[in-house]
This record gives C-alpha cells, sequence and structure tokens, in this order.
C-alpha cells in the first residue's frame, strides 16, 4: 500500500447484489492537518513547528494508583498547560496545551514517567466528509431477502453467509446469550434507535468519550447524520435482536453498548481511546470491540517519546479494563501486512498530518490497541473460509480469525447470499454491506460474549482461553494466491493448530455455547 488510510478500520460498503472486481475498496484518509502543522516524521518535530499558538491535547503519564501530584499540577499549568481529566487509577492526565514545547518541558518534571501530543492537528480537528458509506438496501432487495428467508430466520438471515460460517444458526437453537452479558462497541457511535439493536441496548453503559472525558448526556453516544455508520454496523453484527425483523447478530441476546470515540472526521485519538477503556471496566461491560487503530500514527514507535507516551497510555487503560473483568477485542487491520515481519512500509502517518513513508520494525513499533498484550487480535476470512485478500496476519500476533467478507472475485457465497460482503444495521433504521476486518472482529467478540452468557464467572483469561481452545483449527492456505495471477500475496508461517493466517484457528459459536 502506498497511500494514506482512514482512521477506523477501512470498511468497504457496497449496494446489495453488486460484484466487485477489485480486492477491495477502502473509505478515504481525510487529512486534518492544519496549516503551520506539516505533520512529518516524529510528533516532536510537529510541535516544533506549531508556533501559531493552536491547542493540542496531550497525555501524562504518572504513576498508577494516585493522582497528578502538586508538583505534577504546578509543572502542567507553568507549561501551559490545562488538565481536562485524570484516571488517577492508571495515572494518565490528559492535558490541553497551545505551547509547542509542552511535552518536552513535563517530561523533565519529577514524577513524569511519559508524555506526548496525541494528535497534528489543532482542536478540534478539521472536518472533512465520509465516503463510500454503505447504501441501504432496497425496499425490492429487503422484500426478496425475506422471501428466500427459511421458517423461524429473521428477514434478511439468508443474506448471512457469515452466521452458519461459524455455526452462530446452529448455536442459536441452544442459546441466544444472556441478557446479562454485554457487549461495548468502542468505535463511531452506535444508534440505539435502530429497531434490531433497541430490544438489546444498554443505556447505562454507553458513553461518548470523544474529548477523554465521560459525556453521559442521553444519545451522546449516537452518530450525527454526518458521521460514519461504521459503529452501528460493528453493533449489528453482534447483537442484532432475533425479533422478526431485519437481521441476526452472532449473539442476539446479549446487550450492546455504544461507547463513542470518534471525532466527527473519525478519528480516534488517544485521550477518547483511554476514557473508552476506563468507562468499560467501571460499567459492567463484559466485552469490547475494538475495531481501529489509534490516531494519527498506524504504529506507535516506542523509541519515540511522544509515540511512546501514547502506548504507555492505551496500555494501561486496556490492561485496567482486563483486570476488571473485560475481553478486549481487536481488528487485525486491511493493508495484508505481515506483523511478524522484520519490517514493514507504513505510509498512513501521520494521518492528521502531512504522511510519509517510514520504515518500522513491528516488535517495536505498535498498532494499538491490536497489538497490546491480552487484546484479542483478529484476522479477516471471506465466504470460502480462507484470509481475506486484505487481511493483516502475522504468526504469534494473529490470534484468531473471523468473517469480514471479500470481493465476490474472490471468495463468492454459496445461493441465496449475494454478497462476499457481511450484512449489518445501519442508522435510521437501515441495512447494508461493509467488509473489512473491522466486521471480523465483532464475530469474535459476538463469540466471546457468548461464552461469558455459558460460564457467567469465567474471568478475562479463561473466556480468551476458551474462545482460542474451542476455535476450529484452520490450516494455512499454502499457496495464497488470493487473485489467482500465479503470484503468492502472502506467505502463512506455522501449524495447522496454530499459524499466522488464522491464529487458533475459526472461532465456532457453537462451541460457545455448548461447552
Amino acid at each position: 500500500m502506498t497511500g494514506p488510510h482512514p482512521r477506523y478500520r477501512r470498511t468497504l460498503a457496497i449496494p446489495l447484489g453488486m460484484a466487485i472486481a477489485t480486492a477491495m475498496a477502502f473509505l478515504p484518509g481525510a487529512t486534518a492537518s492544519a496549516t503551520g502543522l506539516p505533520g512529518t516524521g516524529a510528533v516532536s518535530d510537529v510541535l516544533a513547528a506549531a508556533t501559531d499558538g493552536t491547542a493540542l491535547s496531550y497525555v501524562v503519564n504518572v504513576r498508577p494508583g494516585h493522582g497528578p501530584s502538586a508538583q505534577v499540577k504546578k509543572a502542567v499549568t507553568k507549561a501551559g498547560g490545562t488538565i481536562v481529566t485524570s484516571y488517577d487509577e492508571i495515572g494518565v492526565i490528559v492535558v490541553h496545551s497551545s505551547n509547542p514545547d509542552f511535552a518536552k518541558t513535563i517530561r523533565k518534571v519529577r514524577g513524569v514517567e511519559s508524555a506526548g501530543n496525541t494528535r497534528n492537528a489543532p482542536l478540534p480537528a478539521q472536518s472533512t466528509a465520509d465516503e463510500g458509506t454503505p447504501k441501504a438496501l432496497s425496499s425490492a432487495q429487503l422484500a426478496a431477502a425475506q422471501a428466500a428467508a427459511d421458517a423461524g430466520q429473521d428477514p434478511l438471515e439468508s443474506l448471512q453467509w457469515d452466521l452458519p460460517a461459524i455455526k452462530a444458526d446452529k448455536a442459536h437453537e441452544k442459546s441466544l446469550g444472556s441478557s446479562k452479558v454485554t457487549v461495548g462497541v468502542i468505535d463511531t457511535g452506535v444508534d440505539d434507535t435502530h429497531p434490531d439493536l433497541a430490544p438489546n441496548f444498554d443505556r447505562a453503559a454507553s458513553v461518548n468519550c470523544v474529548t477523554g472525558k465521560p459525556d453521559t448526556t442521553d444519545g451522546a453516544w449516537r452518530p450525527s447524520a454526518a458521521e460514519s455508520p461504521h459503529g452501528t454496523h460493528v453493533a449489528g453484527e453482534i447483537a442484532a435482536a432475533k425479533n422478526g425483523v431485519g437481521m441476526t447478530g452472532v449473539a442476539p441476546g446479549v446487550k450492546v453498548a455504544g461507547i463513542k470515540v470518534s471525532t466527527t472526521d473519525g478519528y480516534f485519538y488517544t485521550e477518547a481511546v483511554v476514557c473508552g477503556f476506563m468507562w468499560a471496566a467501571t460499567h459492567g461491560v463484559d466485552v469490547t470491540n475494538n475495531s481501529y487503530y489509534t490516531d494519527p500514527w498506524y504504529f506507535n514507535c516506542t523509541d519515540d517519546p511522544d509515540q511512546k507516551a501514547l502506548v504507555d497510555a492505551v496500555a494501561r487503560a486496556s490492561r485496567y479494563a482486563e483486570k476488571r473483568g473485560v475481553v478486549n477485542v481487536a481488528a487485525a487491520g486491511n493493508e495484508n501486512y505481515d506483523f511478524a515481519a522484520d519490517e514493514i512500509t507504513d505510509p498512513a502517518s501521520p494521518n492528521d498530518g502531512t504522511p510519509s513513508d517510514r520504515v518500522i520494525d513491528p516488535s517495536e513499533c505498535f498498532d494499538i490497541p491490536t497489538q497490546l498484550p491480552g487484546v484479542v487480535t483478529v484476522a479477516s476470512t471471506g465466504a470460502k473460509g480462507i484470509k481475506s485478500s486484505f487481511s493483516n496476519y502475522g504468526l504469534g500476533i494473529i490470534d484468531v480469525a473471523a468473517p469480514g467478507g471479500d470481493s465476490t472475485a474472490y471468495q463468492t457465497p454459496a445461493p441465496p447470499a449475494t454478497s462476499g460482503l457481511i450484512l449489518g444495521t445501519l442508522p435510521g433504521g437501515k441495512w447494508g454491506y461493509m467488509a473489512g476486518t473491522s466486521m471480523a472482529s465483532p464475530h469474535a467478540a459476538a463469540v466471546a460474549a457468548l461464552i461469558k452468557s455459558t460460564h457467567p464467572y469465567a474471568p478475562p483469561a479463561l473466556v480468551k482461553a476458551l474462545l482460542y481452545a474451542e476455535a476450529d483449527a484452520t490450516p494455512c492456505t499454502d499457496p495464497y494466491d488470493i487473485n489467482g495471477d500465479g503470484k503468492v500475496d502472502a506467505v502463512c508461517e506455522g501449524s495447522k493448530n496454530r499459524n499466522g493466517f488464522y491464529g487458533w484457528g475459526t472461532v465456532d459459536a457453537l462451541d460457545a455455547v455448548t461447552k
């Protein structure tokens, strides 16, 4: 890949029945750079150029378990910063400052373990319009799907090839999942008024975290008409109710919560992601789904002091959530990268400035939260059950695989399904297709929720162990020539029981409710 990518996991959306001849057509990346903020290379270089006094956001990491000391508070003020909020349990402080040397200055203060700015664009980030949003199914398409549905199926279930792919249809004969289990969709927001989502929506566990500070105003978790439908689509894949309306989620009996962390432009900044994990940890969420990477860096390199601070902050928050009983599940990404390679060329960072090609070591530069310890990393498969053409991979990085869709030119589902993509709910009571590891991750999160339903007292470590043990071992696809041009498109390493394409295997919803 040679161009910048958008912030969430680059989903594809096309109308029902439309075949696609190319591998994927991703949503374009929004460049939210501001005049005077060139965004080249390290964040520190950007800050040095920010002489116009525009305010940026920072995370300041101190010793966990304590609030910011009087000394740190005084130093923040002296350096031109204003504390927005503080997560004392993990020692993460969110600060706004227009001082271009704020991070450099505050890192020298006793008690500060790391600090860095979370963005290149000024507060708030400039707005850019989304393109490539999914088109809703027409009334004729809805009627045709309903006519093809079998007895006992929701009207659109016949289009959901992904359900039998992980035996979710068989699982539903045994259990739909427990209403005492909640999956938090950390994403662009969820439209809880959708008829397929309203019955299973957990309002008490929903929030807007965009500023890094929880906003519990009623409906704050919903996307506006101008914002991406991404989170609503993900929520439907997980828990669309089996209610005779529309589609069926993988776990249609569990609850789903909207934890909105993206700006109106679709940027997922560190302070918002930290807030999302901390909210989930303290509001009864059992599983989180994370179909995004934390902006503005696709990979955060720990030898850069600013990027290291972002890794520290999100790692502390995700680890805290897991300690509080949350299973965190994340999408692997859609660039066909091998995370186990010696090096990767990242052309997308910083995506809110001016990206430039940089060669990184994925063992030292991390896609967060995807590559964080304890997070379940999910690769995508298509309708034929093999790695999607776009899915990232890597031995020791990928934990499990799940349906995320692919081009019908590569993997075509059996009739009556007409699209190789994944059906989901859309804001405004609609349904449409998207594809990407963004769609694979919620399948795995939903299966984790079914496991939690079956074993309500299981801690995260056991839920993850069962997720891996119950997955259907999927051997390497070798050779992997997805487009049939005679050239190998990716190399899978490992055994049948654990490899770089499918991890421990393809998730199994039936085992989740019977074992």
